[in-house]
């Protein structure tokens, strides 16, 4: 994960400081998946973003996440409809 940096990736940039983490051989295949699929443009800025969520949002629990992750199963799969956004505001509020 050598590609690291704030503005577009710049690994000159700084503001940033590279890490090393250790990850299973699913997890980086996991990874790579979403990153891709989700259209960052490198693992490094799908990993920042997902840092930033999970600092920025601390209140955001496993179990919420496993919620708003089932319902988004079911509405791809035709089972459930979208929920608006003040509603899962609401989801988060009453859970934190």
């Amino acid at each position: 994960m050598s590609e690291t940096g704030t503005n577009g990736g710049n690994i000159d940039d700084p503001e940033t400081t590279t890490i090393n983490i250790r990850v299973t051989e699913r997890q980086l295949a996991e990874i790579d998946a979403v990153w891709k699929e989700e259209g960052y443009t490198s693992r490094s800025e799908f990993l920042r973003h997902a840092i930033r969520d999970a600092t920025d949002h601390p209140g955001a629990s496993r179990e919420i996440l496993a919620s708003i992750a089932t319902e988004e199963y079911a509405m791809r799969n035709g089972e459930s409809e979208a929920v608006s956004r003040e509603e899962v505001v609401d989801l988060i509020d009453d859970d934190a």
